[in-house]
């Protein structure tokens, strides 16, 4: 998708607020634990290779991605740091990992007798993390027998180097610790059971590491921190409170293009879900859910110069429209969502507002709209 360059309409991040976030986490470390910044999903929408870049220079030791191709991304951008793929790869691709020093994830035993053979073929060594499905129902294993099985496979096999191990929380940013306490004890049996001896054992994203939860971690896979969001952050209640201080990155900014009045009866947008009940003053933005701007922001007030302003008539696929409180000129700037933790269009307001995470919102910002970055 091309950046809309001739378009009035950005994501603006704030580089110095990602290396803040990052300076604040690794001061909160814990003796010899090193922080990899995750950077998947073009780094939760703020952009990939920028925010590598500051992360490294603000103490990551490495990087976690989604998938290969984000990973040869940041070698392609001169990333030179470990980087470990957290979702699976298909075993053909094992070679073009292990050419590019990327660390991929083993779900299982099967994958890892498909990844020899592809490693043997061209007389290349894989770097490799075992995954551990301790209670998230998504990838790893899960039963000892398998397990069991694959450290017996790895046991002097050239074709590996067994990096690391690790599992993922499914509830390390809820109050209620039962459920992680109980991933906790999977994961430590399954730590038993390895005769392999992984160069880092990982357990620690952003909410253990933050919320204190207290379980040993070699590495801090620092993800929704870096963006300065809690992630805790959801519909339901109240953020828990970070050990170390967040401040939000990412701001969504444009401008109106047409400013009319309208009159009553008539209608605003497909469906004329809004219909004027007298004279209206009505502002176009152009931004739609083509740039992750979803239908359901209908209703949301944004701001509009100084006034905040709800979006009436269905959010368009290219522009939405906002009602006015008065005559503003065409050119007038519009924040549909501020870095501002305290504003009341800051990204956690608009999740909340369309019923979902903050995560969801920044990651569907389209590449449409072109990332601005400042305090470099």
């Amino acid at each position: 998708m091309v950046p809309g360059i001739h378009r009035p309409a950005a994501v603006k991040v704030d580089l110095g607020a990602i290396r803040q976030n990052i300076e604040n986490e690794v001061k909160h470390l814990q003796p010899k634990q090193k922080l990899f910044a995750v950077v998947k999903a073009n780094a939760y929408g703020h952009g990939a290779v920028p925010v590598a870049k500051v992360a490294a220079e603000a103490g990551a030791s490495g990087f976690c991605v989604a998938i290969l191709d984000e990973a040869l991304e940041l070698r392609r951008a001169g990333i030179v740091k470990p980087i470990l793929v957290l979702g699976v790869t298909s075993p053909e691709y094992a070679p073009l990992a292990a050419a590019n020093n990327v660390s991929l994830t083993v779900p299982d035993l099967e994958w890892l007798k498909d990844a020899e053979k592809e490693l043997r073929k061209e007389d290349l060594q894989l770097k490799i993390h075992l995954a551990i499905d301790s209670g998230m129902g998504r990838i790893g294993f899960h039963e000892d027998r398998e397990f069991v099985a694959a450290n017996k496979f790895l046991g002097n096999n050239k074709s590996f180097f067994v990096e690391g191990m690790f599992t993922h929380f499914a509830s390390a940013d809820s109050a209620n610790s039962d459920y992680f306490n109980s991933q906790v004890k999977k994961f430590n049996h399954m730590k038993s059971l390895l005769t392999v001896k992984p160069k880092w054992i990982h357990v620690d994203n952003t909410a253990a590491s933050i919320f204190d939860k207290k379980v040993h971690s070699d590495l801090v896979r620092f993800g929704i921190g870096i963006y300065g969001l809690n992630p805790s952050s959801n519909p339901d209640g109240p953020d828990l409170k970070a050990d170390i201080k967040l401040k939000p990155a990412l701001s969504f900014e444009s401008e109106l293009t047409q400013v009319k009045t309208i009159h009553k009866g008539d209608g605003v947008g497909y469906g004329s879900t809004y219909v004027a009940d007298g004279d209206k003053i009505i502002g176009t933005v152009p931004v739609g859910y083509a740039d992750g701007w979803i239908r359901k922001f209908q209703g949301f007030k944004i701001k509009v110069g100084d006034s905040y302003c709800p979006i009436v008539g269905r959010v368009c696929m290219d522009q939405f429209m906002v009602l006015l409180p008065h005559e503003m000129p065409v050119g007038t700037k519009v924040v549909l969502i501020s870095n501002d933790s305290k504003a009341p269009n800051n990204i956690k307001a608009a999740a909340d507002y369309v019923d979902t995470i903050h995560y969801e919102v920044a990651c569907l910002l389209s590449d449409r709209l072109p990332r601005v970055y400042y305090n470099k």
